[in-house]
C-alpha cells in the first residue's frame, strides 16, 4: 500500500494542504495512508432511477471502510432518459454520457484516488462510468444497482414499456386520456431502470459480460437484499483490485467487447449498445472496428432469450433464471473463456462456478429461441457506413420491406401525423438531422416509434433515422444511419416520394434512385444551418466525432 499513488509525499504542498482538508473534516490519521477510493454516485432527486442510490452508496462506503480502504463519495451528472429528455427535445441526453466521462475524470484524477466503485443506474451512465474507467485505467468495479418494477392497471400488467407505447394507442384514439393517466400510475412500483432489456439493462447485462461487474449482478432488481449484499461485495473487492493492481484495460480488450458483443446479439439488447461499446473501446485505447465486428459475429450468432420488447417474458424473469451470468453459461463455447473479470478470475473460472440457467426462459445453443441475431448491421447506398436494426424486435414474418419515403426533420410532425392520418402503411418514415452533429446532440427519436406501435402502424411502417433511439423500441426500426445527415450522408438527400428498399436477411438498405442521380444529389447537398446554440450543447457540436466513432468527444486518431 505505500506504492498508492494517493500516498503524496510528507512535506510537499498537496500533501500539507490535503492533509490539513482531511483533519478538519474529521479524517482520522490512521486512515491517511489506506487506499483511497471514489465511490461515483449519480444521485439524483428528478428521477426514479436514481431514488435508491444513496443507500447503496452509503453500504459500499462502509464495505470500503471495513476492508480497509477510505472511501469518499463522488457526486456526478444524472442523466435521465425519461427526465433529462423534457428540454430541448433531449438533445442533452447524448451529451450527458460524455459530460459524465469528464465529469469522472475531473474528480478522481485531479484528487489522484486510487480505485472506482461506480453506481450505475440510467441509459447514460453505465457506458460513462465504463468509458471513464477505460480512460482513466485505475482499478474500478461497476455495480449494477437494477431495475423498477411495474404494477397493474385495468387487470393487466402495466410497466414504462406499456405506458411509453400507451401515448400513440391515445394519439391514435384507441384510447382516452383517462385511461393513459391511469397507465402512468401504476406503470413504476419502486426505484431503479426501465423494465424490459431497454438501454439501462442493456448495458448493465454487458458490464457484467465485459467483466468490469461482479457475476450475478445483472439484471437485478433495485431496491432487494440481493442488490444489498452485492454493495458490500463490491466495496470489498474494489480493495482487492487496489490490491492487485488489476486495472480496467487489462479486462477491457478485444476479446472482451468480442464477448460483449455476442451477449447483445443472443440477448437482442439495445441498438444503442453499438456506439456505446464503440466508445469504450476507444476509450480504453483499444484498435477495433466494433460495427464491423459486430457483423462479423452476426454469421452464427443466435438468440438464446426473448425478453420484453423482444417477446413475452419480463426482466424479472431473466433475473431469476440466471441473468447475463445463466447466458454466458449457454454462450460459453462461442466466447473467449480467458478474459480477466474484477474477480481476479478469468471468464471461465468465474462461469465454472456458476449455476445451470432455467433453459425455459435462457435457453442452450442447440435449442435457441431464433436462429438468427438480436442485433444486426446493415449497409447499402443510404447507409454506407452502417446501420444498426433490432432484429430481435422485429416479427420474423417481415424480412423484406419496400415502400415510399415521408421526410421529417422534426419529431413532433412525424408525432402529428400518426393523428391526422398522413403517415400511412406502406411508407418510409425519415426522421433525419437529429444524429450528434445534426441535433447538436441526438434528439430522441424513439418516441415517435413507441407511438407508432401503440397506433398498431409498426408492422406496416419502416423508421430510418440519425437519431437516438430506446432499446424498448420494436418494429421495423432503422437506427444509427451512418454517416448521419449532418455530415452529408445519403439519409441527408432523400426525397419525400423516393422508394427505399429494405432486406434484414440480405442485411441491405438501398435508396432506389441510380448512382448518377444520388451522386448529383450529394453533389449540390449544402449543410443545413443550425439553429442557434449556447452553452454546452454548442461545445459538444464542435467536439463530437461520427457515430461510425461512437460519438465520442475530441479527436482520438492521434492517441
Amino acid at each position: 500500500m505505500n506504492e498508492l499513488r494517493s500516498n503524496f509525499e510528507p512535506g510537499s504542498t498537496r500533501w500539507a494542504v490535503r492533509r490539513a482538508q482531511w483533519l478538519a473534516m474529521g479524517i482520522k490519521e490512521e486512515d491517511f495512508h489506506k487506499p483511497k477510493i471514489a465511490v461515483v454516485n449519480s444521485s439524483s432527486g428528478l428521477s426514479v432511477c436514481y431514488q435508491h442510490l444513496d443507500d447503496i452508496s452509503r453500504k459500499v462506503q462502509q464495505a470500503i471502510r471495513d476492508a480497509g480502504g477510505l472511501p469518499f463519495e463522488i457526486r456526478t451528472v444524472a442523466p435521465s432518459d425519461f427526465v433529462t429528455s423534457a428540454g430541448r427535445k433531449a438533445r442533452y441526453l447524448m451529451p450527458s454520457r460524455d459530460l459524465l466521462v469528464n465529469d469522472v475524470e475531473v474528480q478522481v484524477e485531479g484528487a489522484e484516488l486510487d480505485g472506482m466503485v461506480l453506481l450505475a443506474s440510467c441509459d447514460k451512465t453505465t457506458p460513462g462510468q465504463l468509458m471513464a474507467a477505460g480512460r482513466l485505467n485505475i482499478p474500478s468495479i461497476v455495480l449494477a444497482c437494477g431495475y423498477q418494477l411495474g404494477g397493474h392497471c385495468g387487470g393487466k400488467d402495466v410497466d414504462i414499456e406499456d405506458l411509453y407505447n400507451g401515448v400513440g394507442t391515445y394519439k391514435s384514439g384507441q384510447i382516452s386520456l383517462q385511461d393513459l393517466t391511469d397507465m402512468s400510475c401504476a406503470a413504476i412500483k419502486g426505484p431503479g431502470v426501465c423494465a424490459g432489456l431497454a438501454t439501462a439493462n442493456s448495458m448493465h447485462c454487458l458490464a457484467e459480460a465485459l467483466g468490469m461487474a461482479l457475476p450475478g449482478n445483472a439484471p437485478i432488481r433495485a431496491g432487494g437484499e440481493r442488490l444489498s449484499d452485492y454493495a458490500v461485495q463490491v466495496g470489498q473487492a474494489i480493495v482487492r483490485l487496489i490490491q492487485q493492481d488489476l486495472r480496467p484495460r487489462q479486462i477491457l480488450t478485444k476479446a472482451s467487447i468480442q464477448n460483449g458483443i455476442r451477449i447483445a446479439q443472443a440477448l437482442g439488447l439495445s441498438v444503442n449498445t453499438v456506439r456505446h461499446l464503440t466508445a469504450i473501446a476507444i476509450e480504453s485505447r483499444i484498435e477495433m472496428d466494433v460495427v464491423a465486428e459486430y457483423e462479423a459475429l452476426s454469421k452464427d450468432a443466435v438468440q438464446i432469450t426473448q425478453v420484453r420488447p423482444n417477446g413475452p417474458h419480463r426482466i424479472e424473469m431473466l433475473d431469476a433464471a440466471g441473468g447475463v451470468r445463466g447466458a454466458m453459461k449457454q454462450l460459453a463455447s462461442k466466447l473467449d473463456l480467458s478474459t480477466m473479470t474484477v474477480t481476479g478470475k478469468t471468464l471461465g473460472e468465474n462461469l465454472a462456478e456458476a449455476p445451470a440457467p432455467d433453459e425455459r426462459v435462457i435457453r442452450p445453443l442447440s435449442n435457441p429461441f431464433r436462429n438468427e441475431p438480436g442485433l444486426i448491421i446493415i449497409r447499402g447506398n443510404l447507409a454506407p457506413d452502417g446501420a444498426v436494426v433490432k432484429l430481435s424486435a422485429v416479427p420474423t414474418s417481415v424480412r423484406r420491406f419496400e415502400g415510399v419515403a415521408k421526410v421529417f426533420e422534426d419529431e413532433d410532425k412525424a408525432i402529428a401525423g400518426l393523428s391526422d392520418g398522413s403517415i400511412q402503411k406502406g411508407q418510409a418514415i425519415i426522421l433525419r438531422h437529429m444524429g450528434p452533429k445534426g441535433g447538436p446532440g441526438t434528439v430522441f427519436a424513439c418516441s415517435f416509434m413507441a407511438a407508432l406501435v401503440g397506433a398498431g402502424l409498426s408492422s406496416g411502417v419502416a423508421v430510418l433515422t440519425d437519431g437516438e433511439l430506446s432499446g424498448l423500441n420494436s418494429g421495423i426500426t432503422v437506427g444509427q444511419i451512418m454517416p448521419e445527415a449532418a455530415e452529408g450522408g445519403p439519409l441527408a438527400v432523400v426525397a419525400d416520394g423516393d422508394r427505399i428498399a429494405i432486406d434484414l436477411t440480405a442485411e441491405t438498405i438501398e435508396l432506389m434512385i441510380t448512382e448518377k442521380e444520388l451522386a448529383t444529389r450529394l453533389a449540390e447537398w449544402k449543410p443545413r444551418t443550425l439553429p442557434a446554440e449556447y452553452g454546452w450543447l454548442a461545445q459538444y457540436a464542435q467536439l463530437v466525432q461520427p457515430l461510425s466513432k461512437g460519438a465520442v468527444l475530441g479527436d482520438r486518431s492521434r492517441r
